[in-house]
């Protein structure tokens, strides 16, 4: 399987949590209904006002479109300081260390 990955990293201080995870809940049910979406790591790093995600697209066409997408709805949030990566997934050393794929 090819695997493209996107990661967001921004300033978030609140909601933390099971409070985060209800706020958020229709933000994940639209993410989730991308259709090159494999899965969503969401992180969070309270004790730095910090949050953002993993996610693994079937495409790097899908992740680069995703990028500019998710990136354009952050700012509309008001959120400023975010940072994205895109990476490609080297799949035969991921499957060694037990990538989830």
């Amino acid at each position: 399987m090819s695997l493209a990955l996107v990661q967001f990293d921004f300033p978030f201080a609140s909601p933390r949590g099971d409070e985060m995870a209800g706020a958020l809940q229709g933000l994940a049910q639209d993410i989730a209904s991308k259709p090159d979406l494999v899965w969503k790591i969401w992180t969070q790093k309270p004790d730095a006002g910090r949050a953002g995600g993993i996610h693994g697209f079937s495409s790097a066409q899908a992740a680069a479109e995703y990028r500019e997408k998710h990136s354009a709805r952050l700012a509309d949030f008001a959120i400023s300081g975010m940072v994205a990566h895109s990476f490609q997934v080297n799949a035969p050393l991921s499957a060694i260390t037990r990538a989830p794929f």
